[in-house]
């Protein structure tokens, strides 16, 4: 594989004319010079445009007609790509069966509140999505002990692990399997493997 470097008007040029998900900047050049693909036998397609040594000026010039993108369109094909590349959440989840950590936890509720700490290790930016699981006029999660308390005098508030969040830890075993197992699906982890961190508990 070769490598250039170009400036970032350039960048968005080609960044805005992303048609597909991860599609390589290989791809995009080819389609837009009128190119024919680049078959697998050829050469390895590479991910994304490295910035060695090629002088940015001479790119454009080449392209006198290139303009500046929308900021948003390229907000949304970075995003786009850099979620395509990312690992998902699967396998973390998937880390939290058979956590060795799991038996230095006092009772239940250790566990519990491990199993919720290490959530929201995984997705810290999503974890406010378990905020939506609630019982009937129960409220489980909150991100003050003083909400929880406000609804109810026994929730018995843990804060899971140092983050804003709280959860009520008052109910009994099989009540906390499902809360767990919905916050788990809430935070992307796939039902039956939820299921199965949760009876961990």
């Amino acid at each position: 594989m070769k490598y250039i470097e170009v400036d970032e008007q350039l960048y968005r040029y080609i960044a805005s004319c992303t048609k597909t998900i991860g599609e390589s900047a290989s791809d995009i050049l080819r389609r837009e010079l009128g190119l024919p693909e680049l078959t697998p036998e050829v050469a390895e397609q590479p991910e994304t445009i490295s910035q060695p040594s090629l002088d940015s000026d001479i790119a454009v010039e080449a392209h006198p007609e290139v303009e500046v993108a929308a900021e948003e369109v390229v907000e949304e094909t970075t995003e786009a790509t850099i979620e395509e590349v990312a690992p998902t959440n699967s396998q973390s989840f998937k880390l939290l069966l058979d956590d060795s950590n799991l038996e230095h936890m006092k009772g239940a509720v250790g566990r519990f509140i491990y199993l919720l700490q290490q959530a929201h290790q995984n997705s810290p930016s999503a974890f406010e999505k378990v905020l939506q699981v609630q019982g009937r006029g129960r409220l489980y999660f909150a991100t003050s002990k003083e909400e929880l308390l406000k609804a109810s005098a026994t929730a018995n508030p843990k804060q899971i692990g140092e983050s804003q969040y709280w959860v009520t830890s008052n109910n009994n075993t099989a009540r906390k399997r499902a809360i767990l197992t919905d916050a788990l699906t809430q935070l992307g982890c796939d039902s039956t493997l939820a299921q199965d961190i949760a009876k961990q508990i």
